[in-house]
């Protein structure tokens, strides 16, 4: 039976070849567990982390930090899922949920967050009102 274009046994069409698209919620970018990182980081589209990340990230999309992740940076985000071990300034322009095993020790401004049972949340939060606004990224050169 032939998978694309026509099966000429029986006249039936074929399956046509389907292409994958960007759907939203699709990962784009993971930085895998064992993987370490210092520096900038800027994306569209959702990313993942597993690994240990030290420095700034940037976007207005989803930002997944998972279980085995150990992070210490800076970030803006539009919204952003916990599930490991963060350290910084967390700000979301949407929407902040932390699920265990979370470990946090920061600050977190969000217009909304979500906190399960069995998180560790030890620093402030400031929701409402302008919290959250994302920084923009630094100048290309700048300190």
């Amino acid at each position: 039976m032939a998978l694309f274009g026509n099966d000429k046994r029986d006249g039936a069409p074929a399956k046509e070849e389907k292409t994958v698209s960007a759907r939203t919620g699709e990962l784009h970018t993971l930085l895998g567990k064992g993987s370490e990182f210092d520096g900038k980081l800027s994306f569209e589209g959702q990313v993942r982390i597993d690994g240990k990340y030290t420095g700034h990230i940037h976007t207005k999309d989803v930002l997944v930090i998972g279980e085995s992740a150990k992070v210490n940076a800076e970030i803006n985000a539009g919204t952003i899922i916990i599930n490991g071990t963060v350290e910084g300034i967390i700000r979301a322009t949407q929407l902040v949920e932390l699920h265990p095993p979370a470990r946090v020790k920061g600050t977190i401004e969000t217009p909304a967050m979500s906190m399960e049972k069995g998180v560790i949340f030890e620093g402030t939060t400031k929701m409402g009102g302008d919290a959250g606004k994302a920084v923009p990224p630094p100048a290309p050169g700048a300190k």
